[in-house]
């Protein structure tokens, strides 16, 4: 009875340990236990001296000067469609038609008694026959055909709408429709070009900051030539769902009485798991509390020395040699003075 209780009691630290490290298990998919609060080892563990974490390396200098940045914004929606595939079945094409668009009109009349302001739209998949096989007896054969029996009609609802609170709304009309397939929702912001202007001039203001350090390190900026290069992306929630088995449990009544523990299937768990910060240099509404769209813009500089110009060197002034001259004397007495050519 004793190791009993005291097996129990280990195993019942042992459980709310792993529910304190969460769910999520990020580690080796053999291990059993999560380890969501953990750090990797590609983490800050080379900090403090994990061994299986990558160690320092030394910068290498050289004769480049390059300026990375990256930065990150991010923006709750503005807009917002919700997309629900509905496929309906009838005997005739008539009574096919009629049965989906009660179920559309069923929604839309239930959210606009709520006050809904949004918009719908259909998008058409596809309209098809039903066939079933047909025996036909004859004397000495059979004969087998295929022949229509009803009609399957399949239409995407498209529901538009601006507040994140109309989604609860809008699920209850499905609901009550019999409209239960949600395909997807899509994210939508205004003013993009305003929110990367923004996003361009914070990179500015860094690139401004990195060149000032490097003039104080002794670097004169005027004497390289730069070049660049520069991305911009844009993401919704639904690029960044992760899925989870959550951790198994066992019932501590089926040990205490020792019968057999019979598992239940677990459900697979999403949660949204956004872009993470580290890396960036420039992070804009850092603290989120629900789903957003992450906008993000990446410069990188490349600064070289310009090459240095060679003065001509001088060249000596030409030595001019003056013309000969002859002086002539006649027997007379008078002197007549002639130049000889240099040539």
């Amino acid at each position: 009875m004793k190791q009993i209780t005291t097996f129990i009691l280990l195993f019942a630290v042992l459980v709310m340990n792993a529910q304190h490290m969460g769910n999520f298990n990020n580690m080796a998919e053999d291990m059993s236990i999560s380890r969501a609060n953990i750090v990797s080892s590609m983490g800050n563990g080379a900090a403090f001296g994990n061994p299986y974490a990558p160690q320092y390396t030394a910068p290498q200098p050289n004769q480049i000067l390059r300026i990375n940045l990256r930065s990150l914004y991010n923006v709750e929606a503005t807009d917002y469609t919700a997309v629900f595939n509905i496929v309906q079945v009838g005997k005739t094409a008539e009574e096919t038609t009629q049965l989906i668009n009660d179920k559309i009109d069923l929604i839309k009349e239930e959210l606009r008694g709520q006050g809904f302001e949004g918009q719908f739209a259909l998008d058409m998949i596809s309209f098809v026959p039903q066939y079933e096989i047909e025996v036909t007896k004859k004397l000495f054969s059979k004969t087998y055909t295929e022949v229509p029996v009803g009609f399957e009609l399949q239409q995407n609802l498209l529901i538009s709408y601006r507040k994140d609170s109309d989604f609860q709304n809008i699920l209850t009309a499905c609901g009550k429709a019999e409209v239960y397939n949600l395909v997807k929702v899509d994210y939508y912001v205004k003013n993009l070009e305003a929110i990367y202007e923004d996003l361009q001039n914070k990179l500015l203001a860094e690139v401004t900051k990195k060149k000032a350090y490097y003039e104080k390190l002794g670097f004169d900026m005027s004497n390289y030539n730069v070049m660049m290069g520069d991305k911009k992306y844009y993401y919704t929630p639904k690029d960044f769902y992760k899925s989870y088995l959550a951790a198994e449990n066992i019932s501590m009544e089926a040990l205490k009485n020792q019968k057999s523990v019979t598992t239940v299937r677990k459900p697979t768990s999403y949660y949204y798991d956004p872009i993470p910060y580290n890396g960036y240099d420039v992070v804009v509404n850092a603290s989120i509390t629900m789903p957003v769209i992450q906008l993000g813009m990446d410069l990188s500089l490349q600064y070289t020395l310009k090459p240095v110009e060679k003065k001509p060197e001088p060249q000596p002034e030409p030595v001019t040699t003056p013309n000969p001259k002859v002086y002539v004397v006649s027997p007379s007495g008078p002197i007549d003075i002639k130049e000889l050519p240099n040539n």
